[in-house]
């Protein structure tokens, strides 16, 4: 039992210390985040301008059409929060670094964790940027401090996602550039859903891949104290979506992590 106790106690060490490694590479090299928070603040501004007319028409959801974007751009962030810790880590992988870290005693399950978990905390900065920025320019928040806390996680456990899925990705390419690949991930799975108009405003084959896109529901669970009360009805499919797309996409990081050789 005492040896179990201390596996767990070393795991979660080496877990916390890859996390904070990412977090004080962010502190001493800020451009690392400066385009993860400039990115969705962009796109905001974008899309609040050009799909502002939209909240006039009777079905939109909102009259406000920062309460219907800002989600959108958080979301925008944290997924590519979540794909600059794959960048991290595709970084430690070209100079050597990670080779160190797989020779060591131990399980590799911790080297996931930490990733994921910087991925995790990295997603709070372009979340709130973008949180204080619709609301210096007029968004409210009719869900309260629940609607805040379905926000965060949201984006949170998106950015854990797409850590794993660009982890899958760059454990198989080993390099840098199976960052572009993610990207187009990334862009597609986003832009195919209701981030911009509400299914009822789509059509065709648009209509068809927003309503069976997993993005679709975390958009919702993310938004819904925007545009109204936070409701379990709106809640649980989000979640749902979450979790299976983590444990899909973690089993598959995990794997392909176990067969990376030094």
């Amino acid at each position: 039992m005492n040896i179990v106790n201390l596996e767990i106690r070393h795991s979660s060490q080496v877990a916390s210390a890859i996390c904070m490694r990412g977090m004080r590479r962010i502190k001493s090299r800020p451009v690392l985040i400066i385009p993860t928070i400039v990115m969705p603040v962009v796109l905001v501004v974008s899309f609040t301008g050009a799909f502002s007319s939209l909240t006039r028409i009777e079905g939109y959801g909102t009259s406000n059409i920062y309460n219907w974007m800002a989600p959108y751009g958080a979301l925008q962030g944290a997924v590519f929060a979540g794909l600059g810790s794959v960048g991290s880590s595709a970084d430690d992988l070209e100079q050597g670094f990670f080779d160190r870290l797989l020779l060591t005693p131990g399980s590799r399950f911790p080297l996931l964790v930490g990733t994921v978990g910087y991925s995790a905390c990295r997603a709070l900065i372009p979340t709130t940027a973008v949180f204080l920025f619709s609301l210096a320019f007029g968004m409210t928040v009719p869900g309260g401090l629940p609607a805040v806390i379905s926000l965060y996680i949201a984006t949170s456990l998106l950015a854990v996602v797409f850590c794993l899925i660009g982890l899958i990705i760059l454990y198989k390419l080993k390099t840098q550039r199976s960052l572009m690949l993610m990207q187009v991930i990334a862009f597609g799975a986003l832009f195919i859903s209701v981030g911009q108009v509400p299914q009822s405003f789509m059509d065709g084959w648009l209509k068809v891949a927003a309503r069976y896109n997993p993005i679709t529901n975390v958009l919702e669970l993310s938004r819904q104290g925007f545009l109204g009360d936070v409701a379990w009805s709106t809640t649980w499919p989000g979640l749902l979506a979450l979790v299976i797309m983590i444990l899909v996409s973690g089993a598959l990081a995990w794997r392909g992590l176990k067969r990376l050789a030094p």
